[in-house]
Protein backbone atom coordinates (compact mmCIF):
# COMPACT_ATOMS: atom_id res chain seq x y z
CA UNK A 1 0.00 0.00 0.00
CA UNK A 2 3.06 2.58 0.65
CA UNK A 3 4.32 1.77 -2.98
CA UNK A 4 0.67 2.73 -4.16
CA UNK A 5 0.34 5.80 -2.02
CA UNK A 6 4.17 6.87 -3.65
CA UNK A 7 3.04 6.49 -7.32
CA UNK A 8 -0.06 8.97 -6.49
CA UNK A 9 2.06 11.72 -4.86
CA UNK A 10 4.37 11.11 -7.74
CA UNK A 11 2.00 11.29 -10.17
CA UNK A 12 0.11 14.85 -9.12
CA UNK A 13 4.05 16.49 -8.02
CA UNK A 14 4.11 15.45 -12.42
CA UNK A 15 0.72 17.16 -13.14
CA UNK A 16 0.86 19.83 -10.60
CA UNK A 17 4.83 20.54 -12.65
CA UNK A 18 3.17 20.43 -16.03
CA UNK A 19 0.51 22.86 -14.95
CA UNK A 20 3.04 25.43 -13.52
CA UNK A 21 5.47 25.17 -16.18
CA UNK A 22 2.38 25.65 -18.92
CA UNK A 23 1.19 28.52 -17.20
CA UNK A 24 4.99 30.32 -16.94
CA UNK A 25 5.72 29.29 -20.18
CA UNK A 26 2.73 30.80 -21.94
CA UNK A 27 3.15 34.11 -19.97
CA UNK A 28 7.19 33.74 -20.80
CA UNK A 29 5.83 33.74 -24.66
CA UNK A 30 3.49 36.23 -24.48
CA UNK A 31 6.35 38.48 -22.97
CA UNK A 32 8.92 37.38 -26.08
CA UNK A 33 6.61 38.52 -28.67
CA UNK A 34 5.60 41.71 -27.21
CA UNK A 35 9.32 42.42 -27.06
CA UNK A 36 9.30 41.12 -30.68
CA UNK A 37 6.65 43.32 -31.41
CA UNK A 38 8.15 46.96 -29.95
CA UNK A 39 11.52 46.01 -31.28
CA UNK A 40 9.46 45.74 -34.89
CA UNK A 41 7.81 48.89 -34.21
CA UNK A 42 11.14 50.76 -33.01
CA UNK A 43 12.77 49.86 -36.53
CA UNK A 44 9.23 51.14 -38.45
CA UNK A 45 9.55 54.26 -36.22
CA UNK A 46 13.51 54.64 -36.98
CA UNK A 47 13.32 53.94 -40.92
CA UNK A 48 10.78 55.77 -41.30
CA UNK A 49 11.91 59.23 -39.49
CA UNK A 50 15.31 58.91 -41.78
Amino acid sequence: MENLTQYIVALLAIIIAFVIIKKVASCLIRTVVGIVLVAVLAYIYIMYMQ
